[in-house]
């Protein structure tokens, strides 16, 4: 191999063994020698390792006593939390699988809609409206909460569902899980309990774990959280927060009754519950369903969204609506951690996409294509002896049961190695009690080739 092959391998091999605690702050490293002999390589490459490594910053080096390990160099704080066992249905291996795959890999496991499906005419425009724009959007940090013209449009959006919110109201982030990380910092402290569905979005737990607190749980049902179980975990658990999706749940498709959104926020109110609405599918609803923030006003109720799912993933922006002085706080905390947070870049292109008269018809046909896509892959599935637990009013998710006693899991592990990747259902579950179940992303499974790879695996399992 090239000796430029070889560092690269070498630097490798001393981050793996520093993410590892093989290696902690301050260890010296071996000499160059020393390590060259080892590794069966020059000491010309050790050299440049090292030096590259320096320049990173992930070590430093002593002249006359030898290379240690930077005190700056951080683990990852997941590591600490529970041991890497099974990462078939880790939720950080499902979302890695997905970001990193190969073009030709098919993804129905993954969060997001095909790049052809997207408004990428729209976008385009907007660029070419952004390159005209005024230099301080293209090179300032921007207002502390984001772009006043974004936060007007999102104020009223919000109103089409009952919310009556200001602008000020209106916080923009670097993105909908910044936005979720931003609010763990202002509400929670380390041990404190966070209350998640279950099944709920991979990500909210990740993320929680990475605040170090305290995750429990409570069933999902068709009409939303079991709100006998919920009043009983409060009681038991005492959570500060509670993070949930509306609209479209996030993995089932269902879609929370008005009977049970009053029921929930009589519960939270007795028990100072903070509730986190995540909005990120209320576009893919052919009408709107009861929100829990306008039922509330925002008095104990966080509304949070991005714009990933109907517009760009690429194009990162996020927001909150909260109540004046949560407002205020998040801006601090904001400046404090960001120094701002969405940018203004990515809020102008946001801005300029929405207020497009082609964006109101991009979503209408989306909803059409998905409404098709979801009929179709049921039928496909059904085939396979796979059962859908709800038929979703919209979005792009299906939540299916396999063939009894089938693990979800091991299907996933088959259909990597054919390069599809699966969400197997525990992923999803707090409680790891959905292990027969799978999420599928309807637009992610166009053509056969999807089906032929999950019937093998459900064949060989």
């Amino acid at each position: 191999m090239r000796a430029a092959g070889r560092t690269v391998e070498v630097m490798e091999m001393i981050r793996a063994r520093i993410a590892s605690r093989a290696l902690a702050h301050g260890d010296r490293l071996p000499s160059i020698r020393g390590l060259a002999a080892g590794l069966k390589v020059s000491p010309s490459t050790v050299v440049e390792a090292y030096d590259r490594l320096a320049a990173e910053g992930v070590v430093v080096s002593r002249p006359g006593s030898g290379v240690y390990v930077s005190t700056g160099v951080a683990t990852p704080a997941l590591n600490d939390l529970k041991p890497r066992t099974d990462r078939a249905i880790d939720p950080l291996w499902v979302s890695r699988q997905s970001l990193d795959a190969e073009v030709e890999t098919l993804k129905p496991g993954c969060g997001w809609l095909p790049a052809d499906w997207m408004p990428n005419p729209i976008l385009r425009r907007a660029m070419r409206n952004l390159a005209r724009a005024d230099d301080a959007v293209l090179v300032d940090y921007g207002h502390s909460r984001g772009s006043a013209d974004l936060r007007r449009l999102l104020a009223r959006r919000c109103a089409v569902d009952g919310l009556d919110v200001s602008p000020d109201q209106m916080l923009l982030t670097a993105s909908g899980t910044q936005a979720i990380d931003l609010i763990c910092r202002f509400l929670l402290k380390p041990g404190d309990a966070v209350l998640v569905d279950d099944p709920c979005y991979f990500n909210f737990q990740a993320l929680l774990l990475a605040h170090k607190v305290r995750i429990a749980s409570v069933p999902y049902t068709p009409a939303g959280p079991d709100t006998a179980r919920f009043a009983e975990v409060l009681t038991r658990e005492r959570p500060r927060l509670y993070i949930t999706n509306s609209a479209i749940h996030n993995p089932t498709g269902a879609t929370m009754s008005a009977q049970t959104a009053h029921r929930l926020l009589t519960i939270a109110s007795a028990h100072g519950l903070v509730i986190v609405e995540d909005d990120i599918f209320a576009e893919f609803e052919p009408d709107p369903s009861p929100r829990l923030a306008a039922f509330d006003g925002l008095v104990n109720v966080i509304r949070i969204g991005s714009f990933s799912k109907t517009l760009s993933a690429s194009v990162r922006c996020g927001y909150i609506a909260a109540r004046p002085d949560w407002i205020e706080a998040m801006v601090d905390l904001q400046v404090a951690t960001h120094f701002g947070g969405a940018s203004p870049v990515a809020a102008q292109l946001v801005f300029d996409s929405l207020m497009d008269s082609g964006y109101r018809r991009h979503v209408e046909a989306l909803r059409r294509r998905l409404s098709g896509a979801r009929r179709e892959a049921t039928a496909r599935l059904a085939d396979l002896g796979v059962r859908t637990w709800v038929t979703p009013r919209g979005g792009f998710y299906l939540w299916g049961r396999l063939p009894d006693g089938t693990d979800a899991a091991d299907i996933a592990r088959a259909a990597l190695a054919e390069d599809v990747i699966l969400a197997p259902g525990n992923v999803f579950s707090v409680a790891q009690a959905a292990g027969d179940f799978m999420r599928f992303n309807v637009g992610q499974m166009q053509g056969p080739r999807v089906f032929e790879v999950l019937k093998r695996a459900l064949a060989a399992a």
